[in-house]
């Protein structure tokens, strides 16, 4: 059978992945989630610039430049699993000399999880992580945020943006596909932290700490905090930095 073609690697991320093998440093990956593009992690990326990491940001295969391009062709995220877009953050990490931190952020977040159990991560960051094939809690708000999409069948292989309203409530779409697969149990998994946003609607605790319960068993450190008072746009709204120090004070510890 013939192996399934992966998508390119872009020549942004090519520069950043030569970059990285450059400056010698430890590079920490960030991979940002539905309705958001690389650019959003802007403000992290020069945080951790400062402590003496390496930033990259790649996109989703396909990833339009700009927010207002998203907005107008929303169809080029359709037709895209779970494993396509990990398996692209993945060939651009395999580019890298040295295993780094990755962090993401709601559907980032399983990516980043999917990533650090394939072994590809030296210390992960799943930020309001999207859940995985066998976290089970869905809670009302979830089904809630989701139901934009899923109440029409027609809708199972588009990509459909949310309103104004829709966007303010759940930020993403957080269900799992069949492809959503987390090898928890992965000696080189490496540590992780969770993070949960107290007042998140889309990935409220009760999917982030069963994310938790299932990662807790790897040999790896598994932690999880919860940062009260913030929804699930914590990684971009006005509370940012007190998140990005967060992460950073975990990569700190094991790199």
């Amino acid at each position: 059978m013939k192996d399934k073609e992966h998508a390119p690697i872009t020549e942004h991320e090519t520069k950043q992945v030569d970059r990285a093998n450059t400056a010698g440093s430890t590079p920490v990956v960030f991979v940002h989630g539905l309705w958001l593009l690389p650019t959003s992690w802007d403000r992290w990326a020069e945080l951790f610039e400062k402590n003496g990491y390496t930033a990259l940001t790649p996109g989703w295969p396909d990833d339009p430049d700009t927010v207002a391009q998203a907005k107008a062709h929303p169809e080029v995220f359709a037709n895209k699993s779970v494993g396509d877009v990990a398996d692209h953050f993945e060939d651009v990490i395999r580019g890298l000399k040295k295993k780094p931190a990755v962090i993401g952020h709601s559907f980032g977040g399983l990516l980043a999880q999917i990533l650090a159990g394939r072994g590809v991560a030296k210390v992960s960051v799943a930020i309001d992580p999207a859940p995985f094939r066998g976290v089970l809690p869905l809670p009302i708000s979830s089904l809630r945020s989701a139901s934009p999409v899923l109440k029409n069948p027609a809708n199972y292989h588009r990509a459909v943006p949310l309103t104004y309203e829709q966007f303010r409530y759940s930020f993403a779409n957080t269900l799992s596909e069949d492809e959503a697969k987390v090898d928890t149990e992965n000696p080189d998994r490496g540590p992780l932290l969770i993070i949960s946003g107290e007042k998140d609607n889309t990935v409220p605790w009760a999917i982030a700490n069963a994310s938790f319960k299932q990662q807790k068993g790897n040999k790896s450190a598994t932690e999880i905090i919860e940062m009260p008072n913030r929804g699930h746009a914590l990684t971009i709204d006005s509370g940012w930095r007190a998140v990005a120090d967060t992460a950073l004070a975990f990569v700190r510890r094991f790199i």
